[in-house]
């Protein structure tokens, strides 16, 4: 079986699609009909996420954290109880690919650290694009670290001790204790995500934040003041 864990804080507008493409990459024939649990992981919800999720075939718990490595790692322990062999990580504001999960178990490694696109650009200055495309490398060989694009055996998560109840960049301490134990990882484009570029993100020091840095980079090599 495959776990797929989705921690939420208030995405009622983007949580449907998000887990409509789950299902759908659930689905992909190369998965040869593995059975897929999706668990969305509600953290101190306010709005109507729970409701949505409800709809949905979706495995649901909650908690009061506001902490995302606790979120995760709840999502994953979930997902190991019910004898998972992988877990799949994403976020509510990205929508994946129809072969993600396929993409990662293909790479044959003990995890997979992939790639995020961006499609929308609205909101943000044409700077922060050019300076995005200038320091990102959306290819083979990367070393960008996401928790909406990562993977990794059940076994390898648990020798690396799962995720820490961090704040934020539990996904690179996660990693980071994985290389310590001599996982193999895959630092792969294959497995695509598009995922939101919004300025209202929810956690301070993730890939919002670090647009918003590179807002500032670019109107300062373009001459200007950041905005």
């Amino acid at each position: 079986m495959i776990g797929v864990v989705v921690p939420v804080h208030n995405e009622e507008r983007l949580l449907a699609r998000c887990i409509a493409s789950i299902q759908q990459a659930a689905r992909c024939t190369r998965l040869l009909a593995e059975p897929v649990e999706i668990v969305v992981v509600l953290d101190s919800c306010t709005d109507e996420s729970q409701a949505i999720a409800s709809r949905r075939d979706v495995t649901i718990l909650a908690g009061e954290w506001r902490n995302v490595g606790a979120a995760r790692a709840l999502g994953a322990a979930h997902c190991l109880a019910r004898k998972a062999r992988w877990l799949a990580f994403t976020d509510a504001d990205t929508v994946v690919a129809p072969d993600w999960l396929a993409g990662q178990l293909e790479q044959g490694c003990d995890a997979v650290c992939g790639t995020v696109h961006v499609a929308d650009w609205a909101g943000h200055a044409s700077a922060t694009r050019q300076q995005f495309a200038v320091v990102y490398t959306d290819c083979d060989g990367h070393r960008h670290i996401h928790g909406a694009n990562l993977g990794v055996s059940a076994a390898a998560y648990l020798r690396a001790g799962g995720f820490p109840p961090l704040a934020c960049s539990e996904d690179v301490a996660l990693v980071t204790a994985l290389q310590q134990c001599g996982a193999s990882i895959a630092w792969s484009a294959a497995p695509r995500v598009m995922t939101s570029a919004r300025k209202d993100f929810r956690c301070a020091g993730g890939f919002g934040a670090a647009l918003l840095r590179m807002q500032a980079e670019g109107a300062l090599l373009a001459g200007g003041a950041p905005c």
